[in-house]
Formats: structure tokens, sequence, C-alpha cells
């Protein structure tokens, strides 16, 4: 299967090809999620933009203020899902290039730690910045669609996005802190199992200390 790694045996597990090769398979997975998601919502901004039918200025009651926040929102949704499917398509194929071997010991030429930031920049802007702006823009869209039909229609957009845009965030910050807490879990039991092992090896040096004596 692609992206599998090679069966490893519980000692080796812990050496640092075999976590490196585990963070070159999630900035991978991240990545692809990235473009994936990128390429989807940067398209729908450009359709609705194309799409969306403004009146002229005389015969209109769409805030002239509500129509650069429609231009700006519009812009920056695209700007970043852009940057960040850029990012996801450049680094993406010298990562598939040294995932698809499935061979551990070539884990260092893949550049996912040299870039490590740069994929994170991706993932923020695509699945978190980029999501953000894009519940906004169905805001003002809704504004600028149905305030010349019903003003009420425009308010109720924002009367519902607004406890979206609160559970969205909500959502993103207890996932950030159980994931947080959850490499430091992997992290202190990594640390504890060490210690075991330098205990044992101790242990057995002083064994053969005694016995040579």
């Amino acid at each position: 299967m692609s992206g599998e790694a090679p069966l490893q045996s519980a000692d080796g597990l812990h050496t640092p090809a075999y976590l490196s090769w585990r963070k070159l398979q999630l900035s991978r997975a991240k990545l692809k999620a990235s473009s994936k998601t990128s390429a989807l919502l940067s398209g729908f901004a450009m359709v609705a933009m194309v799409e969306v039918q403004l009146n002229p200025p005389e015969s209109t009651k769409v805030p002239p203020s509500m129509l650069v926040a429609f231009t700006v929102c519009t812009t920056l949704l695209v700007a970043v899902h852009m940057l960040a499917l850029m990012i996801s398509t450049c680094i993406l194929p010298n990562i598939e290039a040294v995932g698809n071997l499935h061979s551990i010991a070539l884990v260092h030429e893949s550049p996912h730690e040299r870039l490590h930031w740069y994929i994170e920049i991706a993932w923020a802007f695509s699945t978190l910045l980029g999501l953000i702006l894009f519940l906004v823009e169905i805001a003002i869209l809704c504004w600028v669609k149905f305030y010349d039909l019903s003003v009420t229609a425009a308010w109720s957009a924002c009367v519902v996005l607004i406890p979206v845009m609160i559970v969205f965030l909500a959502f993103a910050i207890h996932f950030y802190m159980s994931l947080a807490n959850h490499k430091y879990e992997v992290t202190v039991t990594g640390i504890k199992e060490l210690e075991a092992l330098n205990a044992r090896m101790n242990n057995l040096t002083l064994l053969d200390q005694e016995q040579v004596v």
C-alpha cells in the first residue's frame, strides 16, 4: 500500500529514522489535504465572484462598504488558498518520491524536516485561516446577493453563521489542545521507555563487571 512503512521490530520503532519516517507520512497527508481543500475552496470563491449579479450603484441598496468587504474577502480567500496550494504542489512531489520507495534508510533524502514550517503554514492556511475566510465569504455573499430583495434574508445569514463560527473556533482550539496533550503523553512515554532501557543496560553492565571480578 502507498505510504505504508516497512515492518519494524519493537526496538526499531523508537529509532530516529523511524520517527522521521512517521513525520514524512504525516507531512505527506497534510500536503495532500491542503492541496485538495485549497483547490476546491479557491475555485468556489472565483465562481462566486464571477457569477454574482450586482446592480448599478444608483439602483442598489447594498452599502458600498459591503462591496469593498466582499472584494477584499474574496481576494484574501483566493490568495491564501493559492499560497497553500503552491506550497503543497512544490513540496509534495519531493516527499512522494521518497515515501513511495518504502525504505526507511532513504528517509533522510526527503525535505520534510527542513521544510517543516512551510508544510505547517500550508496546513494552517488551508484548514484554519482559509476556512474562516470561507465562512466570512458566505455571509458577505448572502448580504450582497439578498440585501436588495430582503434585508431580513441578508441578516439571517449573519445570524446563522455567528454560532457556526463559534463552534468552528471552539473545535479548532479543542483539537489543537488535544493534539498537543497527545504528543506530550507520547513523548513522556517514550522518555520513560528509554529510561527503563537505560536502567536495564546499566544493570547488565554491573552484572558483567561482577562476573569478571
